[in-house]
């Protein structure tokens, strides 16, 4: 597929695919009882994709500005769909995490079978997800039925028995068939059944092929009835488990005449086994209750290294811990230099953001593990970041931490939370309080159209100075302080008893100066506080307490 399918379209289904699943994380974890009950099933796809995208997106900046039509197409998507197998293989976490990277790997990875043509193709997908089918099932040690197995095995078969040379008509029916393959799991798995919820991996599966539709087609998958549900009691994560008590992870450098006898020596160690790679890299899943042993048998094939072994049975230690003996941390994610000095003088760990880009799942737990703290506050301070602290969040339980997000969309929401922020509280009631100062904060901005776009309020020009109020461009015109002031209306139409400004790099001390001056005249009873954030591309942000 990868050969043939143009660089854009492979781009926008990784980036699609995981927002659907950072959408539908909270879900699929619900739905995991399968075939450990410790809720995480949609995180690992989640960080999983996270890490074939950041991996693809460092090699699409590589690629030569202009190669579409050219020869470099093909190997261009070669180095792409080299980066996405690479990235999901080395971020892959926990059993769905790893199968998931095995399916990535068959999809991308298919010959050239279209001739000169550097078009996607419906033979070329059928190609890819036969493959993928067939690679997840050989990777597992032993496969079950009414899994992600099963629904990326009945999207081949449909793509297989869809007899068009149309993609979009073949690909909406490899969607479907994915859709009722999810359906069927619960009579093929009696703990399904039991629980009442389909497949966790499965329905990660669903999304990923509904994402998959979405850029192919331009439309949306159609809404069906909801298939998640929390599990019953008996069901909650951490419980009715039985099985080996360990969970074992690590990367494998072998030579790949050496798997096939670590597999036999593997499984007969434990369950779950999953050994996924290749070209003498591979990523080793297994559940067992010695694990040194299953680390030694590694050692007998090759280098293993970024080894994680995860306790699967009840709380860890690190859970059973007395609240009021803990320390707490803060990590808010800051767009700007002054912001960042602003937080480190309030006693909160700044995380950095590049411009343009939101910080990943593994920048946002490595700052939270850098607090030294078992409890910690993420503030995003982005709507595009929310995804990616609480995949963060989840994953800091593996390392007995309690992570709590409070889903901040701009730095004035944070602020406002940091304000109130009190660690002598008990965690929930800090959290709590957090998150309702948050909530209680307008927020807005001035910045610079890049780019011509239909609003509510007109169309904007690129060069246009546009207000936005909540995410919404609400006000469009040619002077900063003109538009800042309306904007400033719109946000004090309802009240208010504080205004923050967080002040850009572009920022024009006249121009804010001139507003200062015109809130305290328009609004005299309201309290203002300026800040000089730094931050680049917004010259004001601005919130309303």
């Amino acid at each position: 597929m990868a050969e043939v399918v143009e660089a854009e379209m492979l781009r926008d289904w990784i980036h699609t695919a995981l927002a659907a699943l950072g959408d539908a994380r909270e879900e699929i974890d619900a739905l995991n009882v399968f075939p450990v009950p410790d809720g995480d099933t949609g995180t690992n796809m989640f960080l999983t994709m996270e890490s074939a995208s950041v991996a693809m997106d460092e090699a699409f900046a590589a690629l030569p500005e202009e190669i579409a039509g050219t020869d470099e197409q093909v190997d261009a998507m070669a180095a792409l769909s080299g980066a996405i197998i690479k990235g999901a293989l080395l971020g892959a976490r926990g059993n769905s995490g790893v199968i998931l990277s095995q399916i990535l790997r068959g999809m991308v990875k298919v010959d050239p079978i279209s001739g000169n043509s550097l078009k996607p193709t419906a033979e070329a997908v059928r190609a890819g997800l036969r493959q993928a089918a067939d690679m997840a099932y050989a990777a597992v040690g032993k496969p079950k039925e009414g899994t992600i197995l099963s629904v990326i095995r009945a999207a081949a078969e449909t793509a297989a028995a869809t007899d068009t040379d149309d993609l979009e008509v073949m690909i909406e029916a490899v969607a479907r068939g994915a859709r009722e393959a999810l359906a069927r799991t619960p009579e093929q798995l009696d703990v399904l059944k039991r629980a009442g919820v389909v497949d966790s991996g499965g329905r990660g599966m669903v999304v990923i092929m509904d994402a998959l539709a979405e850029v192919v087609t331009g439309r949306r998958a159609p809404a069906g009835p909801a298939q998640a549900r929390v599990p019953q009691p008996e069901f909650a994560p951490g419980t009715d488990y039985d099985g080996p008590p360990f969970e074992v992870m690590y990367l494998l450098d072998a030579r790949d005449d050496a798997i096939p006898r670590l597999k036999e020596e593997l499984s007969d160690l434990g369950d779950s086994l999953v050994v996924v790679g290749g070209d003498g890299l591979w990523n080793i899943h297994v559940h067992v209750t010695d694990a040194g042993a299953a680390i030694e048998r590694g050692m007998g094939a090759g280098r293993p290294y970024r080894i994680r072994i995860t306790w699967l049975v009840g709380e860890t230690e690190a859970e059973e811990h007395d609240h009021e003996s803990m320390t707490r941390g803060v990590v808010c994610v800051a767009h700007g230099p002054g912001v960042a000095r602003l937080l480190q003088q309030s006693g909160v760990v700044p995380l950095a953001a590049t411009p343009g880009v939101a910080p990943s799942t593994g920048e946002l737990l490595e700052a939270a593990l850098s607090t030294g703290a078992r409890e910690v506050v993420l503030l995003p301070s982005d709507k595009n970041t929310k995804s990616a602290a609480e995949a963060a969040a989840a994953a800091g339980k593996d390392r007995g931490m309690r992570i709590a997000v409070v889903p901040t969309s701009s730095i004035v929401e944070s602020l406002a939370a940091i304000a109130v922020h009190d660690p002598g509280r008990g965690f929930d009631d800090d959290v709590v309080s957090m998150s309702r100062a948050a909530g209680a904060t307008a927020y807005g901005g001035i910045t610079m159209a890049s780019r011509e776009a239909v609003t509510s309020v007109g169309v904007c020009e690129p060069g246009d100075i546009i207000g936005v109020v909540g995410g919404d461009i609400l006000e469009i015109g040619d002077d900063v302080v003109d538009v800042a002031q309306r904007t400033l209306d719109r946000l004090l139409a309802a009240g208010g008893e504080m205004v923050t400004m967080v002040t850009g790099s572009q920022a024009d001390e006249a121009e804010i100066e001139r507003l200062s001056r015109y809130l305290r005249n328009e609004y005299p009873g309201v309290e203002e506080v300026v800040y000089e954030g730094g931050q680049p591309l917004w010259p004001i942000i601005v919130g309303v307490e």
